[in-house]
């Protein structure tokens, strides 16, 4: 990475519109501009987080797969000028907290989606069963 090309923040923060989109992440400079329109999240997420500038928490927040950790690599075009890794590297090799708590849960959870609404759908065809039985013997 000593090769990398190092960019200020005051030059990131000129790429922030939809023509020509840069995010910083980790101290990593992204030129996302070609991946907008393929976004899930919708270009504007990105040209938002551009213009924060430094979109980090809001990666991390997400909780992206690994897929999209990887992914983000092929827009790597530099780094920030005297950024210091820090807590971020630690940050950068560890899933973010939302992909933790997935990854616990686990496809149970998903199944659990679907039971509660069942188990209370259940409970008023019971009761309704149930009233429009006992109040036609009385």
């Amino acid at each position: 990475m000593e090769d990398t090309k190092k960019y200020s923040k005051s030059e990131i923060s000129l790429h922030s519109s939809k023509k020509d989109c840069w995010l910083v992440i980790h101290g990593k400079v992204y030129d996302v501009t070609k991946f907008l329109d393929d976004h899930p999240g919708g270009d504007d997420v990105l040209i938002h987080a551009s213009a924060s500038g430094d979109a980090t928490q809001s990666f991390e927040d997400i909780g992206h797969s690994s897929i999209a950790t990887t992914m983000r690599e092929r827009f790597l075009v530099g780094v920030v000028e005297g950024y210091e890794p820090g807590e971020d590297a630690k940050k950068d090799r560890e899933p973010g907290r939302a992909r933790v708590l997935q990854e616990r849960t686990g496809p149970s959870s998903r199944l659990t989606d679907y039971l509660w609404p069942l188990l209370i759908l259940a409970l008023a065809f019971g009761a309704w069963f149930y009233s429009n039985y006992y109040s036609d013997e009385a």
